[in-house]
């Protein structure tokens, strides 16, 4: 279902009844799923496209999980699809291609980056604290 390893048909992740099946976050491969179950933030289930798009290795989306992606959120309408995909080249052609499937079916949204806590500001790259400005939020 969304291709995360198992020795079960279906992951424990997805069988759990106590998941938001309403909300589903895309990650590169099954390692950014365990780092984002061991923040204990994200409640919702997970797709694992199974690599990122990179033409100069000869990986397209036809060697991902993409139309499965886009048959899942076409068919359990979910109203949130979140992009947790790393920012590299091959990271943000994947999170493009897959944003402008996805809108004619649901929300997406990508997570934010920026500087990593105890990090210096004088010593981050520019793109780095674009992105983190660029994901600023209220303070509450």
């Amino acid at each position: 279902m969304c291709f995360h390893l198992s020795a079960e048909p279906v992951c424990e992740i997805c069988r759990s009844p106590s998941r938001d099946i309403s909300t589903i976050c895309v990650v590169a491969d099954s390692r950014d799923v365990i780092a984002l179950e061991k923040t204990r933030e994200f409640k919702g289930k997970y797709h694992v496209l199974g690599g990122v798009i990179s033409p100069m290795d000869g990986i397209g989306p036809e060697q991902l999980t993409v139309q499965a992606l886009v048959r899942r959120v076409s068919h359990d309408k979910p109203k949130e699809v979140i992009l947790a995909i790393s920012p590299s080249v091959e990271g943000e052609t994947t999170t493009l291609y897959i944003g402008q499937l996805l809108k004619p079916f649901t929300k997406v949204t990508r997570i934010a980056f920026g500087l990593p806590v105890g990090g210096d500001l004088e010593y981050a790259d520019e793109v780095t604290l674009a992105r983190a400005l660029e994901g600023r939020r209220e303070l509450d």
